[in-house]
């Protein structure tokens, strides 16, 4: 039998989405990738365009801080052979040009307009020598970050992984889950072996989220064995408020009241109020930063 090949020049991206702030002036745009080379060659390009404010990756993800407008972006064959040309806040959607030089051009257009997600698109023409362009309507997505301690006993469970297996069950079109990282705490008396907290993150349609929400915190409930879980959810854009609070997890035992206090003051709604709130208040500031997360403070 001989093999065939669908479309052999086109490897299309699994989801891309648009997180948008409250004022429409940062847009993080996420892409799940395929194919981490051609990805990898992506970011290198990218990350030069004017508009990128920052890139990096995390596993499969592709994470580009974006300053929302339009540049040109005099693309260079083996320099600079490809880019966002422009980031528009539209209402609830998010509409995204990229540009690029034969192949960069085919991942441009074809290769990001069929990934999930994508609400419309135009291309061009693509590979070969010539620019291709490539127009992406997306939805604009809000963040929720969700920070979890305290769901094992000394005997049964790991906390880390409960977290990841109920964000993977209740993922959804209105909800996607992005990350996952394990935060180390001091090592309080209290701690059941590693004093380690947990931390998820969602892409969420405005509005459309609650039911993940409530299906999270009920699957949580049935599944931990500790009287103490503590659950917590951030709904903006930036925690780096918290990281303050969470140094301190890092780095000494903190009280209750203190978790509270933190909470109150950066706006983190409390699900689940037993004393692992102290370790899921201080989750919430390692979103998306699990290489670093990891990393123990005074121990």
């Amino acid at each position: 039998m001989q093999l065939e090949l669908d479309d052999p020049y086109v490897v299309v991206y699994r989801q891309i989405h648009a997180i948008v702030d409250a004022d429409g002036r940062r847009v993080e745009l996420l892409e799940r990738s395929n194919c981490y080379g051609g990805s990898a060659w992506a970011q290198y390009h990218y990350s030069k365009g004017p508009l990128v404010i920052s890139a990096r990756n995390l596993g499969d993800w592709f994470r580009y801080m974006i300053s929302p407008g339009h540049v040109d972006l005099d693309l260079i064959s083996s320099r600079r052979s490809a880019g966002i040309e422009s980031v528009h806040v539209l209402g609830d959607e998010v509409e995204v040009t990229y540009a690029g030089l034969g192949g960069g051009g085919v991942g441009a257009t074809l290769s990001r307009a069929k990934a999930g997600d994508v609400l419309r698109y135009s291309v061009t023409e693509c590979g070969g020598g010539r620019i291709a362009r490539g127009t992406l309507v997306l939805p604009r997505r809000e963040r929720m970050i969700i920070g979890v301690d305290d769901t094992d006993s000394k005997t049964t469970g790991a906390t880390w992984t409960l977290i990841h297996n109920i964000a993977t069950k209740v993922d959804s079109l209105e909800a996607r889950y992005i990350s996952h990282s394990l935060v180390q705490l001091f090592p309080v008396p209290t701690k059941t072996q590693n004093c380690v907290s947990t931390v998820v993150e969602f892409a969420c349609l405005p509005g459309k989220a609650e039911g993940m929400l409530a299906n999270f915190e009920a699957l949580l409930r049935r599944y931990s064995v500790s009287d103490e879980t503590g659950m917590a959810v951030f709904r903006n854009f930036d925690p780096s408020a918290l990281m303050p609070y969470a140094q301190r997890c890092k780095h000494e035992r903190v009280l209750y009241g203190d978790a509270l206090d933190a909470a109150r003051d950066a706006g983190v709604q409390i699900i689940m109020d037993g004393q692992g709130l102290i370790g899921a208040v201080a989750a919430i500031a390692y979103c998306a930063q699990p290489d670093r997360s990891v990393v123990p403070g005074s121990l």
